[in-house]
């Protein structure tokens, strides 16, 4: 989000605005984080702008640090008991110049003080030069998406939300660390939202801590973080923002979705967090010696950042696109690489037994190679993307083909429409050929959640042998049976629209003999738009209209003095901004979806959040764990 990014340069900047002369040297400072910090700052910057911004070193708190007595130091951590001490230690070791504290959530009294009489006893306290609260205590990932943790988010995950013999005490320690970091968020924001939520599970009580902190702190009128300079200016129009609380519960077939989509199959099939991508580089292909040790594969990691501009403009493609896509890329920069050689050849001057070159081509020549020489940088840029890519899009095709992806994908979307398979269930769980057993595993647990009426106990019996003999653990199948049993009882199954998917037929006419992406085999699937729940619900509450699924939906206004219990909405009229957020995770698929339906809306903006951000083979293994008798 551009506000983050912003918040992070200006404390870069020792909390001042950035120069308005970028030509005046930066100060050359040290950054100190803890691993929350971290994983807020690495997908805003990079590390050649850190560098421009005068950060010369970057170091984590608790490792070991040498002394550089001339230089400030920034720190950016959450005020816990262990940062604290180390904080107080660096000040008696005399370790820098001056001190920079930002606390990633507020600090409390009884801890500055910690920090007081520690640089009292250093002789330090002129050192220390400005203490802050950031109220950063969440990740931005995209402009319009944010997670709230990624180090210990096994602590808010779903697993921790819906264990059966969690105490009290527990789940109030989860609601308070997930409704933290929202209130940063909308500090960070500067906007108090309307609040809606469904009745009765972890979503409706996020809710009510939230309006509760909220409403306290504009009650504060001297230290209200929601007015005059605090406010994130003019980041939403003067219309108050939709805040829409959604639970995991209420669909759970969505997760474990095999998809289609670009960013989203990065995030299922390859290790991808917090906008890196890391996979094994593919090492040549000759055999090595007999009896010599295999080759050992490098590990490569890609940033997939806004600055791509080929990512942010394919990230929410079908994949057959963009294999397309990469192979025009690489075909446009070959041309432009041939014509930088051409000039070059020509300029050697290899003709020259042909007579003299006259002068008029000789300068139109210069001047050709002076511009292809200039447009160097972009063109090696350009390079570096279309290799990236071309790493990255080769090693999720060696994926759809090797575990029929598309096939899964097309037999779930019509799981999920309601549409009638050509190929029986069975079928494919006891093809060999046809994915892994987590493969299998989830496409079988879809058939269950969307079923309407759940099979049989005979057919049951049926399925689960043949999960079991292609290798299946069936915990996560106990699990969402106790779940649609208590779901029966309080609401109808989702409807996930009549979505479908056209095959378009073998992808042969696209790629030609050259290409990079040999396609055979694998369907073009055309994708039809459709509303998943969680867009759904949304849509429902922004646009005002009314429905059974959300008529029910608790209101809360923080800015009302009493908190009144009616779930009558004040406003009537369409909300232009809002934010989705899904208590116990969400998923790259839900997060398309939604800009999907934003972009058929002109004027309209909606931000996605959820607690923790998982692929379906970690949604699985919180299910299995759930489910183990």
């Amino acid at each position: 989000c551009p506000v983050t990014a912003g918040l992070s340069m200006r404390m870069l900047n020792f909390n001042t605005s950035p120069l308005k002369n970028t030509a005046a040297e930066p100060v050359w400072k040290v950054l100190i984080y803890d691993r929350f910090g971290q994983d807020i700052i690495s997908p805003l910057l990079a590390v050649k702008e850190l560098r421009d911004m005068g950060i010369t070193l970057h170091l984590l708190l608790h490792s070991d640090r040498d002394p550089i007595p001339d230089v400030p130091a920034i720190y950016f951590v959450m005020p816990t008991e262990e940062n604290i001490d180390r904080i107080c230690q660096d000040l008696r070791n005399q370790l820098y110049e001056s001190y920079y504290l930002n606390f990633i959530s507020a600090i409390s009294r009884s801890k500055l003080e910690d920090i007081a009489s520690a640089a009292l006893s250093a002789n330090a306290v002129t050192q220390v030069t400005k203490v802050f609260d950031q109220y950063l205590n969440f990740i931005t990932l995209e402009d319009d998406m944010f997670i709230l943790c990624n180090q210990n988010k096994e602590l808010i995950s779903y697993h921790a939300i819906n264990k059966p013999d969690i105490m009290d005490t527990e789940m109030e320690a989860i609601m308070d660390t997930i409704v933290d970091s929202l209130f940063c968020f909308f500090v960070t924001l500067g906007a108090v939202p309307i609040i809606r939520c469904p009745r009765g599970n972890a979503a409706e009580m996020v809710a009510v801590k939230l309006d509760k902190k909220l409403r306290e702190n504009l009650r504060d009128a001297r230290n209200s973080l929601f007015t005059g300079d605090n406010m994130g200016a003019g980041q939403f129009s003067f219309q108050r923002p939709l805040f829409v609380l959604a639970d995991r519960n209420l669909d759970l077939a969505t997760p474990l979705h095999h998809t289609w989509t670009y960013q989203a199959l990065i995030h299922d099939v390859l290790d991808f967090h917090l906008n890196r991508v890391s996979m094994d580089e593919s090492v040549g292909s000759e055999a090595s010696p007999s009896g010599a040790r295999p080759k050992k594969k490098n590990k490569k990691s890609y940033d997939l950042t806004a600055a791509d501009k080929f990512w942010q403009k394919h990230k929410g493609s079908p994949f057959p696109e963009v294999a397309e896509s990469v192979q025009e890329e690489l075909d446009t920069y070959r041309a432009q690489e041939d014509e930088v050689k051409r000039l070059k050849s020509i300029m050697g001057l290899e003709g020259e037994d042909e007579g003299p070159i006259s002068s008029i081509s000789m300068s139109d020549n210069t001047a050709k190679l002076t511009s292809a020489v200039s447009s160097l940088p972009e063109l090696l840029e350009k390079k570096r993307l279309i290799d990236l890519h071309t790493n990255v899009a080769t090693a999720v095709l060696d994926h759809i083909k090797s575990r029929k992806l598309d096939v899964y994908f097309e037999y779930e979307e019509k799981l999920m429409s309601k549409s009638t398979l050509e190929k029986s269930l069975l079928d494919i769980i006891s093809d060999p050929d046809a994915g892994t057993p987590e493969d299998k595993m989830r496409l079988f647990l879809i058939f269950y959640i969307t079923a309407l009426q759940p099979p049989s106990e005979t057919d049951l019996d049926q399925y689960k042998k043949a999960l079991l003999e292609t290798g299946c653990d069936l915990s996560s199948l106990n699990y969402i049976k106790q779940w649609k049993a208590f779901t029966k009882i309080a609401a109808t199954p989702s409807n996930y629209g009549n979505s479908g998917v056209k095959p378009m037929g073998l992808f042969s006419r696209v790629m030609n003999s050259g290409s990079q992406f040999v396609m055979e085999g694998v369907k073009h699937l055309v994708l039809k738009q459709h509303n998943l729940p969680v867009t759904r619900i949304l849509d429902n509450l922004m646009e005002m209209k009314s429905n059974p699924e959300t008529d029910d939906y608790r209101y809360f206004d923080p800015k009302m003095l009493r908190g009144s219990e009616s779930s009558t909405p004040r406003n009537k009229n369409p909300f232009q901004e809002a934010i989705v957020f899904v208590v116990g995770g969400g998923n790259y698929i839900e997060y398309q979806n939604l800009v999907d339906y934003t972009k058929a809306k002109p004027g309209k903006r909606v931000l996605y959040g959820c607690s923790e951000l998982f692929n379906a083979g970690q949604f699985i293994k919180q299910l299995s764990s759930l489910g183990q008798k």
